[in-house]
């Protein structure tokens, strides 16, 4: 059976992807913090969302176009910061800029990438966004800042919902780290993992490329308690383009951001990584739209699997929304033809979504409250 009729939904690649990770990888992509009732409530929160099917529109011709600081992109879906994505697959991090370069649409480069932020930019034609962890050597982010604005990136991502590094069972139990340490157990997983493993030390042990030579070192655990309302405004004055704070989840706290002169927000709850009890993600976007109305950029990750949920969190008030975990287990099931599949059928399962509501237009879909 060919890698395209065996991809149809979310489930399917992760089921795939569960299939050739070793175990440690997989819980690390898939797992959440705590219990994952974050992550469980969110999703459930998601599908019990209603959208009303419309009929005898004429929507023979629907446009899935839509636009982000005055630019029109190619899909109304891009492409989340995720740290270290060549776990998923060798080369993974190439695939996902070739989408945004091919696609025009959005590619956040996170600080922990396995590969370099100037050259994601450069295969990304100029598409990428650049989400910086601030880390408690002030001087070393700052530096990451100042290479991006040399890389020509037009858009900085600050993720603050990442104070402490949540507390995650799963990736916990399987002795996770990165740089990798291996152990007896971690030995036997990548020996159960065979394709996996032969490709990983085909290609090299994915690094954390922007650390790399003399450069500061990039602490996954670190504490970034530290990051404060004067960091934000010290990023605003260095940063001239497009400034996103990633990881809102309060009103109030949106509301500051604007004053402050951040140009748009990611609501995110890390994809339910960090806080085992948080509220749901899509709810406070619908909060936070109506506390800021309509002009706004309001972004949206979080629980996303399918045509369907992207225009739910549409007409729950997103003005763009990003995709991760799906990518991931898309290049694991089936590497770049993996990611293409997946990439087919959320764009059809929207189309589709938007005809059955009778819409011609990502600009037509109603508010749901």
């Amino acid at each position: 059976m060919s890698i395209g009729n065996r991809i149809q939904t979310f489930e399917d690649v992760r089921q795939l992807a569960r299939g050739y990770l070793p175990w440690m990888v997989f819980d690390y992509i898939d797992g959440a913090a705590g219990e994952g009732v974050g992550e469980r409530v969110n999703r459930e929160t998601i599908r019990a969302l209603r959208l009303q099917p419309r009929v005898l529109n004429n929507v023979e011709n629907r446009d899935l176009k839509v636009s982000i600081f005055g630019q029109e992109v190619g899909m109304p879906f891009g492409i989340c910061p995720m740290g270290m994505c060549n776990l998923s697959r060798p080369g993974a991090d190439v695939m996902l800029a070739r989408l945004s370069a091919k696609q025009g649409i959005p590619h956040g480069v996170s600080t922990a990438a396995s590969t370099s932020l100037e050259r994601m930019n450069e295969m990304a034609e100029g598409n990428a966004w650049f989400q910086l962890y601030f880390s408690g050597n002030q001087e070393a982010s700052f530096a990451l800042v100042e290479r991006a604005i040399a890389a020509d990136y037009k858009t900085l991502i600050l993720t603050v919902d990442v104070p402490e590094v949540g507390h995650r069972p799963r990736e916990l139990r399987r002795g996770f780290r990165a740089p990798f340490k291996i152990g007896p157990s971690q030995f036997l997983d990548f020996t159960l993992h065979p394709r996996w493993s032969l490709g990983t030390l085909f290609n090299g042990a994915p690094e954390l490329a922007n650390f790399s030579g003399d450069q500061a070192t990039f602490d996954r655990h670190a504490s970034r308690a530290g990051a404060d309302w004067s960091l934000l405004e010290r990023l605003r004055g260095a940063w001239k383009g497009n400034f996103v704070v990633k990881g809102v989840l309060d009103v109030e706290d949106a509301t500051r951001l604007r004053a402050a002169g951040v140009d748009g927000i990611i609501v995110s709850s890390h994809g339910g990584r960090q806080l085992d009890s948080v509220h749901p993600p899509i709810l406070a976007l619908r909060a936070i739209r109506d506390a800021l109305g309509n002009a706004y950029p309001l972004f949206y990750d979080s629980g996303i699997r399918s045509g369907e949920d992207i225009v739910k969190a549409y007409a729950m008030g997103a003005s763009y929304v990003f995709v991760g975990r799906a990518w991931l287990f898309a290049m694991a099931a089936g590497g770049e033809a993996g990611l293409a599949r997946m990439v087919e059928i959320m764009e059809k399962q929207v189309s589709i979504t938007l005809a059955q509501m009778g819409l011609s237009s990502m600009l037509d879909i109603p508010a749901l409250r």
